[in-house]
């Protein structure tokens, strides 16, 4: 009798699977990292069959560690990072270039472009999105027109389009199956909000051939099945996909309107459900679909920062200041602040509710006393500044505060990040049992597909918080953090 899941997270920096019980409890996970690629300043690439072959990896170093047999396995489902757009040929499933990383700001001309021909208007109406390079549907008009014979080959239909979600369920269909879930469809610019479609005046406006475009399909149902593959038998069906941060949102069990999360991963991202109707945004945030079942659409409001977790990283690599992105919580709390050190950590530009993608990040406020520490918690404070601004202008756009912050993904691990961020937005900070709530999220939308698990009533009692950071009453601190930080930010 199949008795778990197989979640599959494939993130920006690595690609993890998990296999998830019916009280969802993880039995296993295994993570494989794979190579990011920088051609140019500005510019991301990953190499699909890099990504393809750590998905691979991972699976095969699940099943190993744990020792389950692919026959319990019920269904698979899967996380993406969003916006990383690719195309391949559909004959043989080889991939065209590498892919473009959503933080690729290199469509920014093409962005400005847009702009000044006043198109950005019906894009925010229709999409919820803004102009900006952050989204597939510039990418993917990059690619057609500066990589050689691929526009041709597009119009002639011999080209497939696809964020990763896309790409992976061809790749495990054995090619069978072109399709795209809504939550990943939304983030394009070619999606409307209201219809779920694929709306002509956008596609036509970006100049993207209809062709290479994949069939928008619900988060939680049966695409495929598995076929042709060397580390998974033919037959297991592929039964939900949501982009990562809606995937997080579902994860967190967040199932009814007004409830908000904020996942910290290589960017910090925070989304909050706004029931069976979008909202518009009068602060510069999104609104996105944050899943579909059953024939109802649900939306989101969402907030982006660019660089979280990455800052993390930057110092551990970049600065060689840790050995590892966990040490930098120890070496923060050798210090009561950050002596005025203020670090914004826009190192791929400003997402929102700034949306300035020409910034970059900064430090400021050191003097001879600056230590590692202070630079460390001047890192994480900065994160937490970010998040502090997305969840204001929530605020404003929902008419009310905050009353609880749920959190997930790697770096609301650090119960330093999680106490600041508590004090901040001076609001209860929750952090679940199991802080992978995007391969969580991807998990419970196949369970749901395939009869796992019987509604979302049930998911809601098997959720569980693990720990509640509450806000402390250093007004005076939290003050100085935010006047420095504004300051900081009019300054950049």
């Amino acid at each position: 009798m199949p008795d778990y899941i197989l979640a599959i997270d494939q993130g920006t920096t690595g690609s993890t699977a998990l296999l998830v019980g019916h009280d969802l409890a993880v039995l296993g996970r295994c993570t494989v990292d794979f190579p990011q690629h920088y051609p140019q300043p500005g510019w991301v690439e990953h190499d699909p069959e890099e990504i393809w072959s750590s998905v691979r990896k991972a699976v095969l170093g699940l099943l190993q560690t744990t020792g389950v047999q692919t026959k319990r396995i019920a269904a698979i489902g899967i996380t993406n990072q969003r916006e990383t757009t690719l195309l391949w040929e559909r004959s043989d499933g080889r991939p065209m270039a590498n892919a473009i990383v959503w933080q690729c700001r290199r469509t920014q001309p093409l962005c400005d472009q847009l702009k000044a021909e006043g198109l950005e208007p019906i894009f925010r109406q229709q999409t919820g999105l803004v102009l900006d390079p952050y989204f597939s549907g510039t990418k993917l008009a990059w690619l057609l027109d500066n990589i050689p014979n691929l526009r041709p080959m597009a119009e002639a239909g011999q080209l497939a389009f696809g964020t990763i979600d896309t790409f992976l369920v061809w790749r495990l269909s054995g090619g069978q199956c072109h399709i795209t879930d809504v939550s990943n469809a939304s983030r394009t610019l070619m999606m409307g909000l209201t219809s779920c479609a694929w709306e002509k005046e956008l596609i036509e406006a970006l100049d993207i051939p209809s062709a290479v475009l994949p069939e928008i399909r619900p988060s939680s149902q049966i695409y495929a099945t598995t076929q042709g593959l060397d580390f998974l038998p033919d037959g297991i069906p592929i039964a939900g996909v949501a982009g990562d941060q809606q995937a997080a949102l579902f994860g967190q069990a967040c199932f009814e309107a007004g409830q908000s999360k904020c996942t910290y991963g290589t960017g910090a991202f925070l989304l909050e459900n706004t029931g069976n109707q979008p909202v518009a945004s009068r602060h510069n945030l999104l609104t996105t679909v944050a899943w579909q079942i059953d024939g109802v659409t649900t939306y989101a409001l969402e907030g982006s920062a660019f660089i979280a977790g990455a800052a993390v990283q930057w110092l551990r690599d970049g600065l060689g200041l840790i050995n590892d992105a966990a040490a930098i919580e120890s070496l923060a709390r050798q210090v009561p602040d950050t002596g005025g050190v203020v670090f914004i950590p826009a190192l791929t530009g400003l997402g929102a509710p700034h949306w300035r993608s020409e910034s970059r990040g900064q430090i400021s406020g050191l003097t001879r006393g600056t230590t590692a520490a202070h630079l460390a918690r001047a890192t994480l404070e900065g994160i937490a500044l970010q998040v502090y601004d997305l969840i204001m202008a929530m605020a404003e756009d929902r008419g009310e505060p905050l009353s609880l912050l749920k959190v997930d993904g790697g770096a609301a691990q650090n119960n330093l990040l999680m106490q600041i961020q508590a004090d901040l937005i001076e609001r209860p900070v929750s952090r679940p049992h199991i802080v992978e709530t995007t391969a969580l999220g991807a998990a419970m939308l196949a369970g749901l597909a395939i009869g796992f698990w019987k509604d979302l009533e049930e998911l809601s009692r098997s959720w569980q918080e693990d720990q509640v950071f509450q806000p402390s009453k250093d007004d005076v601190h939290r003050d100085s953090m935010l006047r420095l930080w504004q300051d900081a930010i009019r300054k950049l």
